[in-house]
């Protein structure tokens, strides 16, 4: 039996997509292994949002060439659409595969037997317009269920549509199927996912579906606890849809809604498809149906022309809004995106420092969250996390929390009592007690 390694750079999509393509491998009689033991083929799917992913891809095939050396190394993903050639020079890899042939290894590649040159199985993005059902399995208590790919936005500092051509859905009928075979494995929380997750329903270019309908039908799944959306543009986060969540006993209370700049102008810059009215329409729209709701934000710090003026606009708009924390991004240059084209960069260690107030300013907020939510009753989903005999899980609105270990909790739910966390720690949780325990 001819054993098999993944490993897995970037988004809740790539973790959904190595998990199918993983069993794959597997329903054709390979042993999937851990990536830090020996095997005979290596499978790296990267990202290529950041220059720093890019960097990691070279560091885990050094790694998978260490652990065996004759392994046969395949490079799947964004960064190896965008850049395949300079994927060949990568000393260890033996084979690259663009966005329309990563889930036809076996075809494309046969024996995966190692030949003189890497083979280069990348087509132009325009090629990749099948939609490929996907969902992690096995991995983690939670499963990233695939509903959307591509995007059509074009966003002046982004590759994805470079990487993973235009917007494309699976049907309603098909991604209900898949819920249903996940519910089966007892899975209890599923995490919608997509590069335009919002933008659900093109098929062949067409609209059939809506995400709303999407969302309407998946909550009628029998056997699946929780559904929740990993991330939606704040354009496509209609009304209807936040007060369906807000009834919903399924939809969690939590929302990720990418912003990138809190200034109308380097909005426009950005090609982005709001200004900041709606955004803060959005925000309030959310806490007024559901007050404990969770709201995460992405943002990016040092676009270019972004100058102080405009990023305190962003840091001042940030610290208004009623929002749980931030994901900050440093802008680096990508190439063949509006934005490198630009002139006026920002200098890097101003991109720095403005990443570190924005960071200071995600604790104060996820702080400030986490303390109105103390002595609260929540459920929690118990994970397969343990550190230092304690058991970590989320609530339905996203607040990490520990509490003593017990082997019967993984991927269970329980009702908890919120009721302290330690500043002092890095990676804040908060500490719970069952509610069973309280009576």
């Amino acid at each position: 039996m001819r054993k098999v390694a993944f490993y897995t750079l970037g988004c809740k999509l790539n973790f959904s997509e190595t998990s199918t393509i993983a069993r794959q491998f597997e329903e054709r009689g390979y042993e999937r292994v851990e990536f830090s033991e020996s095997a005979d083929i290596f499978v790296i799917n990267t990202c290529s949002v950041t220059e720093n992913a890019d960097k990691k891809c070279k560091q885990v095939v050094k790694q998978a060439k260490k652990t065996s050396p004759n392994s046969y190394v395949i490079i799947i993903g964004c960064y190896a659409q965008l850049k395949p050639q300079e994927i060949a020079t990568i000393k260890g890899v033996d084979a690259v595969l663009g966005a329309a042939e990563k889930f036809r290894l076996f075809e494309v590649l046969n024996d995966f037997e190692q030949k003189d040159t890497v083979q280069l199985c990348a087509s132009e993005i325009s090629q990749a317009t099948d939609f490929n059902t996907a969902y992690s399995y096995g991995d983690r208590t939670r499963t990233f269920l695939k509903v959307q790919d591509g995007c059509d936005y074009n966003c002046a500092f982004c590759t994805i549509p470079l990487a993973r051509g235009n917007s494309r859905s699976d049907t309603v009928e098909n991604i209900l199927k898949a819920a249903k075979e996940i519910a089966a494995t007892n899975v209890k929380e599923i995490v919608l996912t997509g590069v335009n997750t919002g933008d659900y329903g093109l098929i062949n270019n067409e609209r059939v579906h809506t995400f709303f309908e999407l969302v309407q039908e998946l909550d009628k799944i029998e056997g699946i606890e929780r559904f929740r959306i990993s991330s939606i543009e704040p354009n496509l986060l209609s009304d209807e849809i936040i007060e369906f969540v807000a009834k919903s006993k399924k939809f969690v209370p939590h929302f990720h809604i990418p912003l990138q700049s809190g200034s109308d102008e380097i909005l426009r810059f950005m090609r982005r498809r709001y200004k900041t009215s709606l955004y803060n329409e959005r925000i309030e729209k959310i806490k007024k149906l559901m007050p404990n709701a969770c709201i995460g934000v992405d943002v990016i710090v040092g676009f270019p022309g972004e100058s102080n003026e405009h990023f305190m606009e962003t840091y001042n708009f940030l610290h208004s809004l009623d929002i749980s924390y931030l994901h900050v991004f440093t802008y680096s240059e990508r190439q063949n995106t509006k934005a490198a084209e630009m002139g006026n960069p920002v200098p890097k260690s101003v991109r720095a420092e403005r990443s570190k107030m924005l960071h200071s300013l995600s604790d104060k907020k996820r702080n400030f969250f986490y303390e109105s939510q103390l002595g609260k009753t929540k459920t929690v989903l118990w994970e397969n996390e343990v550190k230092e005999n304690k058991i970590f899980g989320f609530t339905e609105n996203y607040i990490r929390v520990n509490q003593p270990y017990n082997v019967s909790l993984p991927n269970t739910l329980q009702e908890v009592e919120l009721k302290d966390f330690d500043l002092s720690t890095s990676n804040i949780t908060v500490n719970a007690i069952p509610v069973s325990e309280l009576v």
